[in-house]
C-alpha cells in the first residue's frame, strides 16, 4: 500500500496531479478541497494516499490531510458510494460541513452533490452518524490568494473541466462556472465558488 507520497508536483489539472518521486511520476486524483492547499509546480508537496487496487487499474488518490484520507475511506466502504462520489463530496463540501448535514439529516444539501441520489444520501446520513468520530477531523481548507495572469487566463476552462470530471454535465458546469466567472481568478476559487453555488 502506497500510504503517503513526498515529492515535487509537477502538474495539477483538476482533479489530477503528476507529482515526482525520485524521478517516477506518479499520477493521483485528488479531491478539489486537496487542490486549494497545493504549492506552486516546481515546488515541494507532501500527500496522503489511498491505493485503490482494481483488475484494470491501480489507482492513486491523494489527500492534504489524514482526517480527509480518513473520510474518504470511510466513505467508500458504504454500498453505492465509490471512489468518484467520495471525491465529489470532499470537493463540494468541508468534512465540518458534512458532518454537519449528516447530524442535521439534511438531505437535500446532499443530493445536490453529482452521482448522489436520494437513496444514496440517506444511506449516507444512517451510515455515517457512527463513523463520523472515527473519520473527522473537522476544520476547513483555506484558499491560495495569488495567481498569475496566464492562469487566471485558462482558469474557467478548467474550472469547467474539474467540474465535469466530477460528474457534473457540461451545461451544468458551464452555468455554474458562469455564474461565478466574475469573483475568482484561479482555478481553485472558481471551482471552490461554484460548488458552494451548487450546494446554496
Amino acid at each position: 500500500m502506497i500510504g503517503r507520497l513526498a515529492g515535487v508536483l509537477l502538474e495539477k489539472r483538476p482533479p489530477f496531479l503528476l507529482i515526482d518521486v525520485g524521478g517516477v511520476g506518479y499520477e493521483v486524483e485528488a479531491p478539489l478541497s486537496t487542490f486549494y492547499d497545493l504549492p506552486q509546480t516546481g515546488e515541494p508537496l507532501v500527500l496522503y494516499t489511498h491505493l485503490a487496487v482494481r483488475e484494470d487499474a491501480h489507482l492513486l488518490f491523494g489527500f492534504a490531510s489524514d482526517a480527509e484520507r480518513r473520510l474518504f475511506r470511510e466513505l467508500i466502504k458504504i454500498s453505492g458510494v465509490g471512489a468518484k462520489v467520495a471525491l465529489a463530496i470532499l470537493s463540494g463540501m468541508s468534512a465540518s460541513e458534512f458532518a454537519t448535514c449528516v447530524q442535521a439529516g439534511d438531505v437535500k444539501a446532499l443530493t445536490r452533490m453529482p452521482g448522489i441520489g436520494k437513496k444514496t444520501a440517506e444511506r449516507l446520513i444512517v451510515e455515517m452518524r457512527d463513523r463520523l468520530d472515527k473519520a473527522l477531523a473537522g476544520g476547513d481548507v483555506s484558499l491560495p490568494n495569488t495567481a498569475s495572469p496566464a492562469a487566471a487566463a485558462c482558469a474557467g476552462d478548467e474550472a469547467q473541466a474539474a467540474l465535469i470530471a466530477l460528474g457534473y454535465k457540461p451545461a451544468e458546469a458551464a452555468r455554474l462556472i458562469g455564474a461565478v466567472g466574475g469573483q475568482a481568478q484561479t482555478t481553485e476559487e472558481l471551482i471552490r465558488l461554484a460548488l458552494r453555488g451548487a450546494a446554496g
